[in-house]
């Protein structure tokens, strides 16, 4: 199963973020993430053994879960990869540390993720075209109190994620 740690925003924060994917899809194009899909990465696993999941799991619980307030107030776009996405001018401490806390966790117990430096966004669009201009768009107030493990589903219609376990500060 293909799994990842992820930020997953409350029913009112996936509906704003709904909302800029709406507007920059207006100036972008391209293919919409579903709204019930929108997230921050904190790390992607890829594919894991069944046999290999408790060993995430374990690790993931030696990490504590924080509460913060992540503000996306960003849009953004990435060329190479044809992305635009929703980011944070402003990282909070907390979620610096929680994702390193949590990769550290997951090297600690062998369990091996994508290297890519921890990047936060919330990819709203692929195949999307550059924008001349990025809209302003109102910010985001998420108030995260919790990080999830998730797993990547294929379904008709494309990829879903289901959350398997939540880790709540």
């Amino acid at each position: 199963m293909r799994l990842f740690l992820a930020l997953w925003p409350t029913a009112t924060t996936r509906a704003r973020l709904d909302r800029w994917g709406q507007a920059l899809h207006g100036v972008c194009g391209g293919r919409r993430t579903r709204a019930d899909n929108l997230h921050v990465t904190l790390a992607f696993l890829g594919d894991v053994p069944d046999d290999r999941a408790v060993a995430v799991e374990e690790a993931i619980e030696s990490v504590a879960a924080r509460r913060f307030l992540l503000t996306l107030d960003q849009p953004g776009y990435w060329k190479k990869n044809r992305i635009a996405w929703a980011g944070a001018s402003a990282v909070p401490a907390e979620l610096e540390s929680l994702a390193a806390e949590l990769r550290a966790a997951l090297s600690g117990s062998g369990v091996a993720f994508d290297p890519q430096p921890f990047a936060v966004h919330v990819t709203l669009l692929r195949d999307a075209r550059a924008p001349a201009a990025m809209p302003a768009l109102e910010a985001i107030h998420w108030p995260v109190d919790g990080h999830a493990l998730v797993a990547s589903v294929p379904r008709p219609g494309g990829t879903g994620y289901d959350v398997r376990r939540t880790w709540s500060a």
